[in-house]
């Protein structure tokens, strides 16, 4: 039997998908300046972890019936059992066959705590591998984009940065205590974070900040490789990194890729390229730089957003003898591929972005206000976006989706990331939103979901010099699962918090169907149900106490 708390969720999330949501309410500017907030743009560490969301961990607790994806890229496979002893798993037995009813008195028959899984679908808990926490200029507090991942399958986050340095320090070592209802944590930080040390503009300064770092609970680097970030600065942080187990990850801004490119930065032994920058860079055809507009700006973010989308047909393209080499170069470097595709999908179809069904019940008033065209706030950049600069946006990700499909096909490392917060991306949402996306690109159903489980615990654990103890379902590894009442393999958008409409054929109406019904995380039950009632709560709360009208308004 499912507990007491754990049925009550399905309550709370039949009242929660009651109609179909529209838009968010934006923060009327007075009401955000005269409201009794916290300091915009600061931390609010999450509150403790309650019976209400969460049950265990247990003695012993069996998944009962299940349908296994293992996170290999194994085929589904099942009825399966599966035994979890504290935060381990001991076992994943075949609980019966497909057709035939399952047997009863199967063994355990000594569990504290069961959990029907009959019909279900059991995955690893998903990875993140680009996260960011929401301040206070979006959020009240961490819980929110903490329990929006959670409602979503993700169990492990790598946050680039998560938050300031003494924040995600304490909320990485919160989490793993599991004091609070959050994924693991890894805490990267920028090259000189949090040290008295000043700004790291020598080679002795970057490997002297590595060394601090390593001392202070950091697990690895965000490079942006532009003001004192040197290549040859960035090679030396690298290389130290590596000698104290910590991982690499670089945005290559524009500011600074025509000196320090993909292929470089991974030559120097980079660990993951974030997003799209320096790819194209590093596959220009007639020219070394990109061919920016006379009148480009980069601190006009539309500027420097439309302007991106240019790069398809200044590159060479896929199939080329320069694309396949690229490739073979990257692959060979051990470089990893994190293309977090949703971050700028609004760039190629900004009114679906805008539009999307969590943002009524789900967008805080502050994010929605955040996600607004201004000029003052990073990601905002829709200042005039026009049907052309769409297109070329739809075009460029044609061949950012190739080039990521191919380096996937051989054999090079691609993980899943969000970036949420920024651009119309809400967490939690955005993951799912990334799985479409990769699906689009070329990857099959079963290597989007390796890609999201083993491949993102690879990585993360790799600098480390240690196995994986998550991203794969088996004995021995950590309790995190994901546990859905649809086949993901068959539709991802059963995924969503929201859940997904279909219409029923004995009634000929609609109903929302899916969603996680529960994320385990080393070894605790979380109801997705209940945490996606209390963000709705959250919302609502942020909304009343700003004083904004019942009905959404437009911007």
């Amino acid at each position: 039997m499912i507990s007491q708390s754990l049925k009550l969720g399905c309550a709370a999330f039949a009242l929660m998908l009651g109609g179909a949501a529209l838009h968010a309410q934006q923060v009327p500017a007075a009401a955000e300046t005269t409201a009794k907030s916290p300091q915009r743009g600061r931390w609010v560490p999450a509150p403790p972890r309650t019976s209400k969301e969460s049950a265990g961990p247990f003695r012993k607790m069996v998944i009962r019936g299940a349908t296994l994806i293992d996170g290999t890229g194994g085929p589904p496979m099942g009825p399966m059992d599966i035994v979890v002893e504290g935060n381990r798993i001991t076992s994943v037995t075949q609980a019966g066959w497909p057709g035939l009813p399952l047997a009863g008195n199967r063994q355990p028959t000594d569990a504290d705590y069961e959990i029907d899984a009959t019909g279900m679908y059991v995955m690893p808990g998903f990875v993140d591998a680009h996260a960011h926490a929401a301040g206070t200029d979006k959020a009240p507090s961490m819980s929110y984009n903490y329990k929006l991942w959670l409602a979503h399958g993700v169990t492990t986050v790598r946050g680039v940065s998560l938050a300031g340095p003494d924040v995600a320090s304490s909320e990485k070592n919160r989490s793993a205590a599991n004091e609070i209802a959050a994924p693991r944590i890894f805490n990267y930080q920028t090259l000189g974070a949090g040290w008295s040390g000043g700004t790291v503009d020598s080679v002795a300064k970057a490997r002297a900040w590595v060394q601090w770092a390593a001392k202070n609970n950091i697990d690895g680097i965000k490079f942006f490789n532009r003001g004192a970030e040197t290549p040859e600065i960035i090679t030396a942080a690298i290389d130290e990194a590596h000698k104290n187990n910590m991982g690499t990850v670089a945005h290559l801004s524009q500011n600074g890729v025509a000196n320090f490119n993909a292929r470089q930065a991974a030559a120097a032994g980079l660990d993951t390229i974030t997003h799209f920058y320096g790819h194209f860079e590093s596959l220009l055809k007639d020219t070394t730089i990109q061919k920016f507009r006379s009148d480009y700006n980069y601190n006009n973010e539309q500027d420097r957003f439309s302007s991106v989308a240019e790069l398809w047909h200044q590159a060479y393209g896929p199939g080329t003898d320069q694309w396949k080499a690229y490739l073979e170069t990257q692959k060979e470097s051990g470089v990893n591929f994190d293309p977090t595709f949703n971050i700028y999908a609004a760039s190629r179809d900004l009114m679906r972005a805008r539009n999307a069904d969590w943002h009524e019940k789900y967008t805080t008033p502050q994010l929605w206000n955040y996600f607004q065209s201004t000029r003052d706030n990073h990601g905002s950049y829709f200042f005039d976006w026009t049907t052309d600069i769409e297109i070329e946006w739809k075009n460029f990700y044609k061949y950012f989706m190739s080039l990521v499909n191919d380096y996937k096909n051989i054999g090079g490392s691609v993980t899943i990331g969000t970036d949420s917060g920024f651009i119309w991306k809400v967490y939690g949402f955005a993951y799912v939103e990334e799985m479409e996306l990769m699906r689009e690109a070329g990857f099959t159903p079963l290597e989007v979901i390796r890609t999201a489980t083993k491949n993102g615990a690879e990585v993360l654990w790799a600098p480390k010099k240690v196995a994986p103890p998550v991203g794969v379902v088996r004995a021995g590894m950590l309790a995190d699962l994901v546990i859905v009442p649809e086949n993901p393999l068959a539709n991802f958008k059963t995924l969503y918090g929201t859940g997904h409409l279909r219409l029923n054929p004995q009634t000929n109406k609609q109903e929302r169907v899916g969603g996680v019904r529960y994320t385990v995380k080393d070894g605790i039950v979380y109801d997705a149900h209940v945490l996606m009632a209390e963000v709705a709560e959250m919302v609502a709360a942020e909304k009343q106490r700003l004083g904004l009208p019942e009905r959404p308004v437009q911007p």
